[in-house]
């Protein structure tokens, strides 16, 4: 079962700091001879395709995502070698289309890795690769653990009955044993810590809001959303609060390099 959920583009643009850091980190670590043709998953708001983009003046970048208000932002970043698409990642369907598959901050969101693997696969073109970071395991345990607690109070626990979990944030060795059933030629999984103090509460509670609330307000009924907003915002605070008054969250990230 596939779920979409309602994010809002302009808002996530605003809050989403980090993901645009370590995008572009990961954008000029790229070894591009500005020609390629990029296919950029879960581009959000098309910041991290835009540099994308001007990495390969000769050739074309095409950003995908699930979401029409993050592709609707994404149009304002659009150059003449961009193009975005309305698409679920896991329904990627190129013919040996792509140089290059490139992903950063979104594909914890994908649920199958073992099929979203064999999509790429196909996609790329012969000796094209793939570059990908995504949440890993010891992501954000704070707001993790929180959020299974308040989801298993009472008043809140029947309306997750059925609720799905949201991310994928595999071990390294996890993530090499997926890839050593496919056939990439060559591969390297690694993870890096990008654990971070924010300057206050309010940089993080609005990175939370914008991203990690969502599927689980999604979940709720209107008039119970605000209270586990409220909830969970407050017990993040107070256990994440340093004694300077900034706030530390847990930042892992998987990273995989693959070559077809």
């Amino acid at each position: 079962m596939r779920v979409s959920y309602p994010f809002d583009g302009a808002r996530y643009e605003a809050a989403s700091h980090c993901q645009r850091e370590w995008g572009i980190e990961l954008v000029e670590e790229l070894r591009l001879g500005g020609d390629e043709s990029i296919l950029d998953l879960g581009c959000g708001t098309g910041v991290i395709t835009r540099a994308l983009a001007d990495r390969v003046p000769h050739g074309r970048v095409v950003g995908v995502d699930s979401s029409p208000s993050m592709l609707t932002v994404a149009e304002a970043h659009k150059t003449a070698n961009m193009e975005f698409k309305l698409l679920d990642i896991s329904d990627i369907a190129f013919d040996a289309e792509f140089d290059v598959i490139f992903s950063t901050a979104a594909l914890h969101w994908v649920l199958n890795h073992r099929k979203l693997l064999m999509r790429i696969y196909e996609t790329l073109k012969p000796c094209g690769f793939m570059r990908v970071q995504f949440g890993g395991a010891g992501n954000i345990i704070h707001l993790i653990a929180i959020l299974r607690e308040v989801m298993s109070t009472p008043e809140y626990a029947p309306y997750f009955e059925a609720f799905r979990w949201p991310w994928y944030m595999p071990f390294v060795a996890e993530y090499e044993a997926l890839l050593a059933q496919t056939e990439f030629r060559k591969y390297r999984v690694w993870m890096t810590n990008r654990d971070r103090y924010f300057t206050d509460e309010q940089e993080l509670v609005h990175m939370v809001e914008e991203a990690g609330l969502v599927p689980f307000l999604a979940a709720l009924p209107d008039e119970r959303r605000p209270l586990f907003r409220d909830t969970v915002i407050e017990h993040l605070i107070s256990r994440t609060r340093q004694p300077d008054g900034r706030c530390f969250e847990t930042f892992r990230r998987i990273n995989v390099y693959a070559e077809k």
